[in-house]
């Protein structure tokens, strides 16, 4: 049910600061980088390259070079995701017209770089912790990783090189240097807004309603679930537990996911520091022939259940039994 504060909540505020983080996005590029040819990384930083050549607004130009990368997140992420992305776009693109005419703060290189960095991590941050997006090559970068042995952070880095390679063939070696600088200060500024950029998450949910949460978490986000029968200590009464890892970008839809399905349910989320196994960075493996679909820990399951690797556990919803005690004797092996 739509209740007033749950409007407020999950939607008049989010969009509220995906506002504010265009808006300072749009001022740290505007103020900062685009008077000194300091480039920003992935399409945003593309963007940059070609208005110095084309007479065509910033802030458009990423708007249209997105586009198919938000097609893709549609897919991937929801109607949500593309929703909210549009928006921080077209805040963006009119912050970029309303900050154009504007004096830069300053002409210091260095304290271009240090504090352009910084509040453009700001932004971007605040955009991707509400569930939006000012760039479409981290979410394909997502994809990309799940079917490769690379990390997002490798994958959006190594698109960034060849970004600031152009750059310093065509404005100079010392705007590639400047620009890689301040892609390093942004993206730490978004690891501390977002808790990293692409640290795995680990949910654990304990809820009535398992097989619901754990089908909407498959059918959004392409994740499965392990299942174990918990007993609450002071009631005595069953609930069952999941247990999933997921990554940054996908945290704003999860929650949303559990308060859709069962808003009474307790939620921890976690930093994943480490993961041996077959989850996020998985490599090619040889899939048997169709086994019953199963809810397990080790991330997407396309089709036919996977052959699980050495150490995962995997329990079918109507079937766990698992003891909690066990299961995290299991995980600290």
């Amino acid at each position: 049910m739509n209740t007033p504060r749950r409007i407020f909540k999950h939607y008049i505020v989010p969009f509220f600061m995906i506002a504010l983080g265009a808006a300072v996005a749009a001022f740290a590029l505007e103020e900062f980088l685009v008077p000194f040819q300091i480039f920003d990384g992935g399409i945003v930083g593309v963007s940059m390259i070609f208005s110095k050549f084309m007479p065509i607004q910033l802030g458009v130009l990423t708007a249209v070079l997105n586009t198919p990368f938000l097609i893709i997140g549609y897919k991937r992420l929801g109607k949500l995701f593309l929703i909210k992305s549009i928006f921080a776009m077209i805040i963006f693109s009119i912050m970029l017209g309303v900050f154009e005419d504007m004096e830069p703060i300053t002409d210091k290189d260095i304290l271009v770089v240090a504090f352009g960095g910084v509040i453009l991590g700001l932004g971007v941050g605040l955009i991707l912790l509400n569930g939006g997006c000012l760039d479409g090559t981290e979410t394909v970068a997502l994809i990309i990783s799940r079917k490769t042995d690379f990390s997002v952070g490798q994958i959006v880095l190594g698109f960034n090189i060849l970004i600031y390679a152009a750059a310093g063939i065509l404005f100079g070696l010392d705007r590639a240097l400047y620009s890689l600088l301040t892609y390093f200060i942004t993206s730490k500024v978004i690891d501390i807004v977002e808790h990293g950029l692409e640290q795995a998450k680990s949910v654990m949910i304990i809820t009535d309603h398992a097989e619901e949460i754990a089908d909407a978490i498959h059918t959004q986000l392409g994740r499965t679930c392990t299942a174990m029968e918990g007993k609450g200590r002071i009631s005595s009464s069953k609930k069952t537990i999941l247990y999933c890892v997921i990554t940054r970008i996908e945290v704003s839809t999860i929650r949303k996911i559990i308060h859709d399905t069962d808003g009474s349910a307790f939620v921890a989320i976690s930093d994943v520091s480490e993961i041996v196994g077959n989850h996020i960075k998985k490599k090619k493996e040889v899939r048997p022939k169709k086994e019953p679909a199963a809810v397990s820990a080790t991330g997407p399951v396309k089709g036919s259940a996977k052959v699980p690797a050495k150490g995962n556990v995997r329990v079918p919803v109507r079937e766990a039994q698992t003891n909690p005690a066990s299961h995290q004797e299991h995980h600290n092996s």
